[in-house]
């Protein structure tokens, strides 16, 4: 599959996510120029995006949709080669995050060391623990309503070492590919080598699920991780915000 084909996947299964868990919402919402979707009590998707490359025309609406939905993030997709960013930052814009897009052709399985155990969240106790581990690892929430109304389109897994929770991750499932998203350890839990295992695990389960690559969005922190094992990187994503006054 070509680099192209690869990013328009990457970039049409992450939305796709945001799409999907926020329409359960009734919290989508789409117009000519951008998609954006915001659900209440959830520090996530809460996203606007586009999908051609931002213009300065595109910016009145976008602020105003942003100022009137606060904690909107507005994902740059770094596939245009233009430096369109210079109009965001000159918008009023700043950047809260970044992180690099990657695939991996799925086409080989991993040993692995058997040290974790993984489950499935299916009812509201278990969706309460993920809930309530997930923003020890990134910082924000996703509410367990998120969890038990998707439960069904996004498989979302507990990580667990000697019966305690440590670890989170979702999977969403588009065309013969899967987006890998949400991977985290809760930071007392880290330097042990749990992240890279749980990925491998990912990866044999996705592998176990006929899918064709593995597509996430990395950051900093675990771009290392996915180097290791395999994933090339496609572009740069980076998430804006407006600035405060």
């Amino acid at each position: 599959m070509k680099n192209r084909d690869l990013i328009e996947d990457n970039i049409n299964n992450l939305t796709g996510l945001w799409k999907t868990v926020a329409t359960t919402f009734l919290s989508y919402h789409k117009n000519n120029t951008f998609e954006y979707c915001k659900i209440e009590n959830s520090g996530w998707p809460n996203k606007l995006w586009l999908r051609h490359d931002i213009t300065k025309k595109d910016l009145p609406d976008i602020i105003k949709i942003m100022q009137s939905n606060s904690g909107l993030a507005l994902p740059c997709w770094d596939i245009f080669g233009t430096k369109s960013y210079e109009i965001l930052d000159a918008y009023g814009f700043e950047i809260k995050s970044q992180q690099v897009a990657m695939a991996l052709k799925l086409d080989q399985k991993f040993t692995l060391q058997n040290n974790l155990e993984y489950k499935r969240v299916l009812n509201s106790e278990d969706a309460k623990i993920w809930s309530d581990l997930y923003p020890n690892a990134f910082g924000y929430v996703i509410s367990k309503e998120i969890l038990i109304h998707n439960h069904n389109e996004v498989q979302f897994y507990l990580v667990y070492h000697e019966n305690q929770p440590i670890g989170t991750f979702m999977l969403f499932q588009s065309n013969n590919n899967i987006g890998i998203h949400g991977v985290g350890v809760i930071p007392e839990m880290r330097r042990k080598g749990f992240a890279e295992e749980i990925m491998k695990f990912v990866l044999n389960l996705s592998i176990d699920l006929k899918a064709d690559y593995a597509l996430l969005q990395a950051s900093a922190m675990g771009k290392d991780i996915y180097t290791r094992l395999g994933f090339k990187e496609l572009f740069t994503i980076k998430n804006y915000i407006l600035k405060t006054v």
